[in-house]
């Protein structure tokens, strides 16, 4: 509520000197703000409720970027723009008024003028919901993409699904997780337009009728069980400091016919809603539980719902145009972001062949040079696979496009293999070595004319493992593209004091090339009173986590402690419990001698594990049971406090990263494919102890092996364990330490007593081990005691981070995006209007 001081001064119009539309003058943002409560809220300032406040700032802020924006729309009709269509599952976009504020640069003018309207501009960014539109690396990797995509003017569309509920909201509950339903578009979301008008339908199920065409040719046509609507809601997206905006478009499912009148008329009313019910079901929720087969067909049918739409209408921009379809690969570089969007291949011959009667092979053609492919995972489990049965119950068209996609295909491979049936078999699209199924990352290799990884280490391995037969097919579609991640909301936005202090060192053309410019900070790691500035910026990040930490936990944490933070997904790979051993094993330690001199530690964690994931869920148990513990324990106090961070997002992401001391990277190495949250936490000062993995590689050639804790077995190491038999009881019998860590963990003495509670997970542990903690345990252990060691040296330990920082500009997100465009797009950035 406004102050009632101000009411007289707000109540008549102020004279700016400008259009309150676009005006970014304090008084032009101070009368827009007014604007917008009364004629878009309906509310005066006495009576503003805090959405209501959000809601006007955020419209204030969204009408600056509009007139960039339908000029940005205008673009997309030249016929010389080629343009990047980003095609992903998930945008995991976070809070957008921040972003917005600092990509237009008003942040100040606007925060002078909330606060003469009585408001805080921090308590409105608080009071945003984020979109839940992911599930973590995968999403946030597209939103840093289109960030960087419109920052270095390359004219993009991303494509996505508008789920009414996103990602869930984690709750801890006596240790464990619980879902709560993400209702994120609840009080309304301000950014995004709706464009009924751009809508396009969806079939779903029936079957196919063949026939011949006036000219003779053989045509097919697919007479659907089921016909939804795709709606698109627009999100501007605008660049960093300049003119660009690009769009990001996503699809709401509806009904063709959303009320059937004679149902209702003959009093059957639950039918007479029932086709809009079914529809809007396709756009419900971020990936429904797949364990069923009504959620594997719902997933199956989002996306196929997200990929008709979005091709649908990169060929209505291509014919507004003026250009014919033939030439369609030049309006368009399709990148499917994962396996996801995958059927993207098969629909747009479906669209060439039996909606714009093209010919087969030419319609390949176009195809090929359209579609290009990203693979994020080398885990077999993450490649999807389709049961024939499912996928022929709910696309049979394009079942039988992939058939005749495969037939040729094969036909290729046979003649360049004569005899070698298993390699035919190993490359086919359908696997027949069991239950039939179609393999969608086959699709999308055959379909795309390039291929890429997302690190280095991870590209290799790739042509080495789950992609080797079309590798050794096509190697010339291989490349390999790291992952980057934008500076503007990673640093600029969610780490002002360190924004400030590099900006007042070196200027602020970081921000925009920070490829170029962020290396300038390395000599002043060498200046004791930079280092001194630099340490204060840390300590008073840490205190403002502690803050919220204790908020929102009831953990008291010392700031002066090392801030050892883990936060990603939970899953075994990335090995939340191999932290917990080490903290089990330190825990040890102390209550042997609590007289001994120890560097305290706050150990932080933070994720959300898939609602179906058990052995995942168990883990958060686990995690938050060793808190009980050793948080109550006196003999540890003041040296050693566990922490669980609840519902790990963008938002709190904000605060975590720019705290953290330590950066844990500990998954199996072979197994991650890149990872993103190991640059975010890099870029704001944080060193990282991590094993040979995904980016971590690159990182460390980046920073200086000496700036960087590595330890564990390398992917090869990994590997050949594996070949040999890998026997992990062997490491439990020999090492006294791991054996009384585990054994605790068994006896329950963590959980109160009950022993059977953690028995899946120890017996996982000692029987199978698949991503081999207990071959990693002691390195780890000696390389947490490096860590400890390095910490006592403040002096060295502040230089190490500014070094980190400083080298890290080859993971900004704008130099992925300049290697998509030189080495898959081939395309050229255009000047901004």
């Amino acid at each position: 509520m406004v102050k009632q001081s101000q009411k007289r001064q707000i109540s008549s119009p102020i004279d700016t000197g400008e259009n309150t539309r676009t005006g970014t003058s304090t008084a032009s943002l101070k009368q827009a703000i007014l604007d917008n409560l009364y004629y878009i809220q309906g509310c005066t300032p006495e009576l503003a409720m805090p959405n209501d406040w959000y809601m006007a700032v955020a419209r204030t802020v969204r009408d600056r970027m509009l007139d960039h924006f339908i000029h940005a729309l205008k673009r997309l009709q030249s016929p010389k723009v080629k343009i990047v269509s980003y095609l992903s599952a998930e945008f995991l976009m976070g809070p957008h008024l921040g972003n917005n504020l600092l990509n237009l640069g008003i942040t100040d003018q606007t925060r002078e003028a909330v606060k003469e309207l009585g408001l805080e501009l921090d308590e409105l960014l608080v009071q945003e919901e984020e979109p839940g539109l992911g599930n973590g690396g995968l999403g946030r990797l597209a939103a840093c993409y289109m960030d960087s995509l419109a920052t270095m003017n390359v004219p993009a569309i991303g494509y996505g699904i508008r789920y009414e509920f996103g990602i869930f909201d984690q709750e801890i509950r006596d240790g464990w997780q619980i879902e709560k339903t993400d209702k994120w578009l609840r009080l309304g979301n301000p950014w995004e337009i709706c464009r009924p008008e751009t809508s396009y339908e969806v079939n779903f199920g029936g079957h196919t009728v063949q026939y011949l065409d006036d000219n003779g040719c053989f045509r097919v046509r697919w007479i659907p069980h089921r016909v939804v609507k795709g709606i698109a809601y627009d999100t501007p997206v605008p660049s960093y400091r300049n003119d660009m905006v690009d769009l990001l478009r996503l699809w709401k499912s509806e009904a063709i016919e959303s009320f059937d009148f004679q149902a209702f008329n003959v009093g059957d009313y639950y039918k007479a809603v029932d086709e809009k019910v079914i529809s809007e079901t396709v756009s419900k929720v971020l990936y429904p539980n797949d364990e069923p087969e009504i959620g594997k067909t719902l997933r199956l049918a989002q996306q196929y719902f997200l990929v008709t739409c979005s091709l649908q209408d990169m060929i209505s921009i291509h014919l507004m145009r003026g250009k014919g379809i033939e030439t369609f690969h030049e309006s368009f570089a399709v990148q499917l972001n994962d396996t996801y969007p995958s059927i993207a291949v098969a629909e747009l011959m479906r669209l060439l062949v039996d909606e714009h009667l093209m010919g087969w092979d030419t319609a390949w053609q176009i195809t090929e040079k359209t579609m290009s492919y990203t693979n994020h995972s080398l885990l077999p489990e993450a490649l999807e696979k389709w049961s024939l049965p499912l996928f022929g119950r709910t696309l049979p068209r394009h079942l039988e496009i992939i058939y005749e996609i495969n037939r040729r295909f094969l036909d290729g491979v046979r003649l360049r293999y004569p005899g070698d049936d298993g390699r035919v078999a190993r490359l086919s699209l359908i696997d027949e070595s069991g239950e039939k199924y179609v393999r969608m990352a086959h699709l999308a290799s055959v379909g795309s004319h390039r291929i890429n990884g997302v690190s280095a280490l991870h590209s290799n391995l790739l042509t080495k493992t789950v992609l080797k037969d079309l590798y050794d097919l096509y190697p010339d579609r291989f490349v390999n593209v790291t992952n980057g991640v934008t500076p503007r909301r990673w640093i600029a936005l969610s780490n002002a004091e360190l924004t400030a202090l590099i900006t007042k060192s070196i200027g602020d053309r970081w921000i925009r090339y920070f490829e170029d410019e962020i290396r300038k900070i390395e000599p002043l790691a060498d200046d004791a009173g930079f280092r001194e500035e630099w340490g204060k910026v840390k300590r008073n990040n840490k205190s403002r986590l502690a803050a919220i930490i204790k908020e929102r936990t009831g953990v008291v944490t010392d700031t002066d402690s090392l801030f050892d933070i883990q936060v990603k997904r939970i899953h075994e790979y990335k090995r939340q419990h191999l932290n917990v051993l080490n903290i089990i094993t330190l825990y040890n330690r102390i209550k042997k001698d609590p007289g001994q001199e120890i560097i305290p530690r706050t150990f932080i964690f933070g994720g959300k594990a898939a609602p179906g994931y058990f052995m995942a869920k168990l883990i958060i148990k686990l995690i938050n049971s060793v808190a009980g513990v050793v948080n109550k324990d006196q003999d540890v106090a003041g040296r050693l406090k566990v922490v669980f961070f609840p519902d790990f997002n963008v938002k709190n992401a904000h605060h975590i990263y720019p705290a953290a001391d330590l950066s844990e990277q500990i998954s199996t190495a072979g197994k991650e494919a890149a990872g993103t949250g190991n640059m975010k936490f890099s870029m704001n000062g944080a060193l990282t102890i991590g094993t040979l993995d995904g980016a971590n590689v690159e990182i460390r050639e980046e920073v200086g092996h000496e700036n960087f804790f590595l330890f564990g077995l390398t992917a090869d190491e990994v590997h050949d364990q594996k070949v040999k038999g890998y026997n992990p009881r062997g490491y439990y019998d020999s090492n006294p330490h791991l054996r009384e860590a585990i054994d605790q963990i068994r006896s329950g003495h963590f959980s109160g007593g009950h022993g059977e509670l953690f028995e899946p997970l120890v017996d996982n542990l000692l029987n199978h081990d698949p991503f081999m903690l207990l071959a990693d345990y002691q390195a780890y252990i000696d390389c947490q005691d490096r860590v400890s060691s390095v910490y006592r040296d403040q002096e060295r330990w502040v230089r190490m981070s500014i070094l980190n920082v400083a080298r890290m500009g080859k993971f900004s997100s704008d130099r992925s995006i300049r290697e998509y465009c030189d080495n898959i797009w081939k395309i050229n950035p255009v000047k901004g209007e």
